[in-house]
């Protein structure tokens, strides 16, 4: 693993040094196994994720490097994800119930998404990298996933170590090197009273 960037965020006011130091790489270690202990922590900082009326609704597919599960999730996602995705450790799935007992879960996608952030977060502070993507089939994915009807696929994150950013291809190289940024804070606050 080669990890030469400072990709430290600069922030406007202080945050937490995980949260500064998490980034989302394209370049993964295409030979090093998933660390099985920190992707077990990962996990359950998801199951740990706060939800509407603790429901819970997300359900994650885990696919190892090397699995079939690994090459039919890679196969749904969508341009130039598919050209780095590969290399990752594992592509983990995070789904959504939009119903339950048939009433809708109008807050299952959103507590999922904080399932997947507690989930990056953890990894991140394991040693592992992420990176999620939205380009990817819905339809596809749900078929290979087997997901039930009433499932939906929200993102896939690929998981594991960071490669050589020497040695991947210039494009990646330079989506790496590029600077990280944010809109400022004054302009995400819509009123700040």
């Amino acid at each position: 693993m080669t990890d030469t960037l400072d990709r430290a965020a600069t922030t406007e006011a202080p945050i937490l040094d995980i949260l500064t130091t998490r980034w989302s790489p394209r370049i993964f270690d295409a030979t090093a196994p998933i660390d099985e202990a920190a992707l077990a922590s990962a996990l359950e900082a998801a199951r740990w994720a706060p939800s509407a009326n603790n429901s819970q609704p997300w359900r994650l597919i885990v696919a190892r490097r090397g699995t079939s599960a690994h090459t039919d999730i890679l196969n749904t996602l969508m341009g130039f994800n598919q050209a780095w995705a590969g290399a990752a450790s594992a592509l983990v799935v995070f789904a959504t119930e939009t119903a339950r007992d048939g009433s809708p879960l109008p807050w299952a996608a959103y507590d999922t998404g904080q399932a997947a952030a507690h989930f990056t977060i953890q990894a991140h502070a394991g040693g592992l990298h992420t990176h999620q993507m939205g380009g990817f089939d819905r339809e596809a994915l749900a078929a290979v996933c087997g997901l039930a009807p009433g499932m939906l696929p929200v993102t896939v994150m690929a998981v594991g170590e960071l490669g050589d950013i020497a040695a991947a291809p210039d494009a990646l190289r330079e989506r790496e090197n590029a600077p990280r940024v944010r809109r400022p804070l004054t302009e995400m606050l819509l009123l700040d009273a």
